[in-house]
């Protein structure tokens, strides 16, 4: 597996591929660095994306998960730049309950390229497990309807 670091606006970040896919995207500094093609146009894209010339990743990705959580992920990516979609909205989309599309949220592997932080609850902003958590998700949000 091949990994990639940047610095960007909501932290360090890592970008791992496997096999020609994007697999992870974490928080932190990885310990291997090996640019390959793809991390290099991911790094690219996500400059775009934080400069706001870029509102949908074109990448591709394989993330690793049970059944239901890849229904999830895959909503996610339908939720359009600038948009939030609620945790029951998403109930609606692919089933489960509000804290299943939460769990579900929380284990995506691939986070901003599958925009879990574009998830927000009834009555608030819901959690963040990216970054420094509901501040990030805030700056992320703020940063999109800027761009929009």
């Amino acid at each position: 597996m091949s990994q990639i670091s940047f610095h960007s606006p909501v932290g360090e970040l890592s970008i791992a591929e496997d096999d020609g896919f994007i697999v992870s995207v974490d928080w932190g500094w990885g310990s291997l660095q090996e640019e390959t093609p793809l991390l290099i146009e991911a790094k690219k894209q996500f400059n775009a994306y934080f400069d706001g010339q870029l509102k949908q990743f074109d990448l591709p990705v394989r993330p690793f998960g049970t059944n239901y959580q890849l229904k999830v992920w895959q909503a996610l990516k339908d939720i359009p730049y600038g948009e939030t979609c609620s945790y029951q909205d998403l109930v609606k989309i692919v089933g489960g309950s509000p804290r299943s599309i939460g769990g579900a949220n929380g284990a995506n592997p691939i986070p901003l390229i599958i925009p879990c932080h574009r998830v927000i609850g009834k009555n608030g902003l819901g959690g963040y497990s990216g970054g420094e958590g509901i501040e990030t998700k805030e700056y992320l949000l703020n940063m999109e309807q800027l761009f929009k």
